[in-house]
């Protein structure tokens, strides 16, 4: 019987060895060739390469390395999020937190609307501790989202008039006003669920989700209400920063939009983001095509707002889902020990 386990034992250590050594790697040769892929196939990529090597070198470089400072913010404000969520469940360290942040855009930039984040933090998480902490990671997820739905929703009411207008061409202005209060709707909603996770819990229960997984869910039902306006807090801050940024790199690439429009507009903006089922790394023409038709009332430059687009997508998640990867590379993924 020993001489029939020990070759599975020697293969099963091997294969772990293999999955080491090999999914970092993957993952970062696969995420820099798409990258490049999806740039390259960028229209008028040549006069963006200009506008960013203006925003670089030029006299409002300022701009430009205040949002490259800013990223850094936006992720470990993130990272202090998850760190935070965490502590029911196991002690995280801040840079731990951060990198486990950082992988999981890794493995989130090739999955729609980013899931995968959760697969790419749980490699930083005990293993007894993983399938709890999913239900953990969801409601700074959710977190996230209730602040964009408020933002966007307070974007659209703010600029009722100028997005009518803008959407005239492709929508009627009922379904617009329909679809402002279906969205408002949702985000109240969305208010009352995050406070009243019990109700969620209960929900699940009643769906009928097997008896072994509940234990799973359990874990947010003793969660206080002070904590969880903690984590929406953090979120808010993270997202004030992203906005920033991105008005940042707008001024950077010449667009002149005064700065409370221009908020607003990039809030509708991330809320259309956000309720478009998308790929990260699919996301970038998306993006600069709404920010196009969301910005063009306001400056004709339409190669700055698509620059600047590109430049927020690149240095707010590719460049740490870059990171991230690398990290996974050194990271061992399975126990090897037998």
């Amino acid at each position: 019987m020993e001489t029939f386990l020990k070759p599975l034992s020697v293969s099963g250590k091997s294969i772990k060895i293999l999955l080491n050594r090999v999914i970092g790697p993957a993952v970062f040769i696969w995420l820099t060739w798409s990258i490049c892929r999806q740039v390259m196939q960028q229209p008028n990529l040549s006069e963006s390469i200009g506008y960013i090597r203006a925003s670089v070198y030029g006299p409002l470089c300022w701009k430009f390395w205040t949002a490259i400072l800013l990223s850094v913010v936006n992720w470990l404000t993130e990272a202090r999020k998850w760190q935070v969520l965490m502590m029911p469940l196991q002690k995280l360290s801040l840079l731990t937190a951060f990198k486990a942040t950082l992988a999981g855009v890794a493995f989130a930039v090739n999955t729609p609307n980013r899931i995968g984040e959760y697969g790419g933090r749980m490699l930083y998480v005990k293993k007894e501790h993983r399938i709890h902490s999913i239900a953990l990671t969801m409601i700074g997820s959710a977190s996230q989202l209730l602040v964009t739905l408020i933002a966007g929703v307070i974007g659209l009411m703010y600029l009722n008039d100028y997005f009518i207008t803008i959407a005239a061409p492709y929508i009627d202005e009922e379904l617009v006003w329909l679809g402002v209060y279906v969205i408002a709707a949702l985000t109240i909603a969305g208010m009352v669920l995050y406070f009243r996770l019990r109700w969620v819990t209960a929900l699940f229960y009643r769906i009928g989700i097997p008896e072994k997984w509940q234990r799973y869910i359990n874990v947010i039902l003793d969660i206080p209400v002070s904590f969880l306006l903690r984590v929406l807090l953090l979120s808010s801050f993270r997202y004030v920063v992203f906005v920033c940024q991105y008005i940042l790199l707008l001024q950077a690439m010449q667009i002149e939009i005064p700065v409370v429009e221009a908020y607003w507009l990039i809030s509708i903006l991330y809320l259309i983001l956000a309720l478009i089922p998308t790929v990260t790394l699919l996301e970038l023409g998306v993006r600069g095509k709404t920010g196009i038709v969301l910005l063009q009332g306001f400056s004709s430059n339409t190669i700055g707002i698509y620059t600047g687009g590109m430049a927020v997508w690149f240095i707010n998640l590719i460049i740490p889902a870059l990171v991230g990867s690398f990290l996974a590379a050194g990271l061992k993924l399975f126990n090897t020990k037998q």
